[in-house]
């Protein structure tokens, strides 16, 4: 098996973590052990219901504007007494605006939240080539005492007076020489 990630070759299908990058590969050998398929997905896809947050308030809308608009038209046009459409009437508004609110409390949420399940392994459980390993996740400190630095040698210190000078070095000097020539003339 290699890792989707970075191509690494992996000893085992059972390894648990790439060894170069550190992906997850729990998932993916679960994947290729059912053959391209997760059990658990097809759960989460038949627990659908009709019954849910979204479908109740779809229906209270449509309860509404049949009752309200569309029922109280037409029992209007007909003659039917007036009675009759102000229930019609009553009944569209508070049925819908009651089938709105049941549905949004009562039943489940037609969006499916999967918890992240990934926890990275601590280190003390990671094992690798079947041995254990005891090692935090970072190397111990390595210190060097200040003591153990010691003064370089006389050799080895560079003379920055060998050093070329730079040309803002130079422009310097050079106005230093003639401030110091016009100071010599002025006094002549």
């Amino acid at each position: 098996m290699h890792c989707p990630g970075c191509g690494q070759q992996q000893i085992s299908t059972e390894t648990k973590f790439c060894s170069r990058c550190g992906l997850p590969l729990g998932v993916i050998s679960e994947v290729l052990a059912y053959g391209g398929y997760l059990p658990q997905l097809a759960e989460l896809n038949r627990k659908k219901t009709f019954f849910n947050k979204k479908n109740g308030v779809v229906l209270g809308l449509f309860w509404f504007v049949f009752f309200t608009m569309f029922m109280t038209a037409f029992f209007g046009i007909l003659g039917a007494p007036e009675e009759f459409v102000g229930i019609l009437a009553v009944t569209g508004v508070f049925g819908g605006l009651m089938t709105m609110i049941a549905s949004l409390i009562f039943l489940p949420s037609s969006k499916k939240f999967v918890p992240n399940t990934f926890q990275p392994p601590v280190p003390s459980q990671m094992q690798g080539f079947g041995q254990q390993h005891n090692q935090s996740a970072l190397p111990p400190q390595q210190t060097m005492p200040a003591a153990s630095y010691a003064v370089p040698q006389a050799g080895n210190w560079r003379d920055t007076n060998d050093l070329q000078p730079n040309v803002s070095e130079n422009a310097t000097k050079l106005l230093e020489q003639d401030e110091t020539v016009q100071i010599k003339n002025g006094r002549d």
